[in-house]
């Protein structure tokens, strides 16, 4: 039985999603023989009501030197960082002289902000292809983990910060004791931590289980945030609902008594309280959904094939590994996976091995269908493409409901 990475307790698994690849490890056919799997479990804690991940793979496996996620390759995602970026400088911080850090800064996209601004700033991003990317930008940039050891450095070489962010960063350490052991130290008195993750309601709501892969080793409601980093005298004084990643909280951290608490934090509990965050039953129920939405995609995808219909796959997003090794997509039913990203160009999507080819393949001669992995930007994704719709192409969707569609 598995043991909980946040209170040490005892879990069963609500659904294991089989053997699954890296989710970014898009690889080249001289690697299939040796590529890398691991059995996909995840589980409720009753004690201290985090979901997670049964089982992870190393942490080197995933974030390494040729990782192929980009923050800035979305116009939407700079906004939204941009936003982030301005509420912290508008609520948080002081003066021209604060200092803030980042946690996870990817290619500097939030920090950029700050940076325009004068103000001091640090960015922590692990992998090293990733931060030199940054650090060409002019953002200030180490490639390490953030930890407790991490943490006292900084307050020895930069001192303490006034603010410390995270974007879709948290859920991906598994070690999270650790990390808040690293705010408590580099947080000044009357400093903030303020971070988002994709939302566990919005997962349930939405049956979006593709955010579940390798790299998410937790998904956050309020109480199990709250339960972590209260045993590092550390509270939630914020919460506010984002749009992005499918569906995502904004938790706001200060030091305990430090902060007054914003009403948003009593109504988002009682909130989770009512739609069942903390009871097994709701865990069980979407087991129960995720596999009909999986037995309605494979279902769809089939049906087109013996039609004689081309779709390809659009975005080879690291959710499209969790989507196509759980429902069986392979080559025969999704010709390619169209992407704009040049360093997973050429080659093929893990697991399955569907070939990932460029964008430029996609509009060059349009499918029947294709099938929106990048969901999440859906918006964006099908205003840029309309003339694939004139066209009379269609998009396969599978969030929140399986479904054939020609707009949001």
């Amino acid at each position: 039985m598995p043991q909980c990475l946040t209170c040490k307790s005892n879990y069963e698994p609500f659904i294991s999603f089989g053997k699954m690849p890296i989710a970014n490890g898009f690889l080249t056919p001289d690697q299939f023989d040796d590529e890398y799997f691991f059995e996909m479990k995840v589980g409720f804690c009753a004690n201290c009501k985090m979901v997670q991940l049964a089982n992870q793979p190393d942490r080197e496996r995933m974030f390494h030197q040729n990782y192929a996620f980009f923050s800035s390759t979305s116009s939407r995602m700079a906004l939204h960082f941009k936003e982030f970026a301005d509420s912290i400088k508008q609520k948080y911080l002081p003066s021209a002289d604060a200092f803030v850090v980042e946690i996870g800064s990817n290619d500097g996209i939030m920090l950029q902000n700050f940076a325009e601004k004068g103000i001091a700033h640090l960015g922590i991003e692990p992998s090293a292809n990733v931060a030199k990317v940054a650090i060409q930008k002019g953002i200030k940039t180490t490639s390490e983990f953030f930890d407790e050891e991490l943490a006292g450095k900084i307050v020895v070489d930069h001192g303490k910060a006034d603010a410390i962010l995270a974007a879709n960063v948290m859920c991906h350490i598994p070690c999270l004791h650790s990390v808040a052991a690293g705010v408590k130290i580099l947080l000044k008195p009357e400093g903030v931590l303020a971070f988002e993750d994709p939302y566990l309601g919005d997962i349930i709501e939405k049956t979006s289980y593709d955010q579940i892969y390798d790299e998410h080793a937790f998904y956050f409601s309020l109480e199990s945030v709250s339960h972590l980093f209260e045993q590092y005298d550390l509270e939630v004084v914020d919460t506010i609902h984002q749009n992005v990643h499918g569906g995502s909280m904004r938790y706001v951290i200060a030091h305990k008594g430090k902060k007054e608490i914003s009403p948003e934090v009593q109504k988002l509990r009682e909130k989770e309280k009512r739609f069942g965050l903390q009871s097994p039953k709701t865990f069980e129920l979407l087991c129960e959904n995720i596999k009909i939405s999986r037995d309605k995609l494979l279902a769809v995808l089939t049906d087109l094939k013996s039609q004689g219909k081309r779709v390809v796959g659009y975005a080879a997003t690291s959710k499209s590994t969790t989507v196509t090794n759980y429902c069986g997509i392979t080559p025969d039913l999704v010709e390619f996976i169209s992407d704009t990203t040049p360093i997973k160009q050429g080659k093929f999507s893990p697991g399955v091995h569907i070939p990932v080819k460029p964008y430029e393949e996609f509009c060059s001669n349009y499918p029947d269908y294709a099938l929106l992995f990048g969901w999440n930007h859906a918006e964006e994704i099908m205003a840029n493409e309309q003339e694939f719709v004139k066209s009379g192409g269609k998009w396969i969707v599978y969030v929140p409901e399986v479904g054939i569609v020609d707009k949001v």
